[in-house]
C-alpha cells in the first residue's frame, strides 16, 4: 500500500471463500436497518449482506471512485467504479458513510513545522479542528497535483491538503519543499 487508500483484493476470487460472489458483482442498493448497519443488496445474492462496511481504495486523488463494499470480516464482496452506479438514496447514505467513517481530515492552515531527529512535526489547523501530526519522511507525502498533496503520519491517518495556495504565505513556505 502507498498511503493513498485501501489496499482492495478485487483482483483476488476464491470462491468457496465468497460463496458464490464476487467482486464484479453490482450493488443494487444499500440502506441502514433499525440497528443502524449498512444491509447491502448485490445482485447474484438471495440474501443481503447485513452490517457491511465500505472503504475508498487506491488512488485517494479520485475520491468518489473505487468504492469496495465488504462484509462484516473485511472481504470485498464488490467493488463500485463510481457512487454514480447507485441510485440517489444508496448513492446517499454510502457519501455519508465514508464521510463520517474515514478520518481524512483537510488542512485548512499551518500553525508550527519543525523538523528534529529526521521527524516533521505539523501543527495544522483542519476542518475537524486543530492537530499535530509527525511526518517520518517525504515518503509519506504524497502529491497529487502542483498544489495538492496527501500527508501520512507516523499513525498511519491521511491529511489531505486541498490547495496549498489557500494557505498563509509562510505555511506555503514551509511546505513548499515537498512540492
Amino acid at each position: 500500500m502507498d498511503g493513498s487508500g485501501e489496499m482492495c483484493d478485487s483482483n483476488k476470487t476464491d470462491s468457496a471463500d465468497q460463496a458464490g460472489a464476487n467482486a464484479t458483482d453490482s450493488v443494487e442498493s444499500v440502506r441502514r436497518n433499525e440497528a443502524g448497519q449498512l444491509v447491502v443488496r448485490i445482485s447474484g445474492r438471495d440474501e443481503p449482506v447485513i452490517d457491511a462496511k465500505v472503504a475508498r481504495c487506491f488512488p485517494w486523488s479520485v475520491p468518489e471512485s473505487y468504492i469496495s463494499i465488504r462484509d462484516a470480516d473485511g472481504k470485498e464482496l464488490a467493488m463500485l467504479e463510481t457512487l454514480d452506479e447507485l441510485e440517489a438514496p444508496s448513492r446517499e447514505l454510502l457519501e455519508a458513510e465514508l464521510r463520517d467513517k474515514v478520518f481524512n481530515p483537510k488542512i485548512l492552515d499551518i500553525l508550527e513545522h519543525k523538523h528534529e531527529f529526521g521527524v516533521t512535526s505539523i501543527t495544522a489547523i483542519t476542518d475537524r479542528g486543530e492537530v499535530i501530526f509527525q511526518v517520518r519522511s517525504r515518503d509519506d507525502v504524497r502529491i497529487l497535483s502542483p498544489t495538492r498533496a496527501l500527508f501520512r503520519d507516523a499513525d498511519g491517518n491521511i491529511y489531505e491538503l486541498p490547495d496549498l495556495e489557500a494557505l498563509s504565505p509562510a505555511a506555503r513556505k514551509h511546505l513548499r519543499g515537498y512540492f
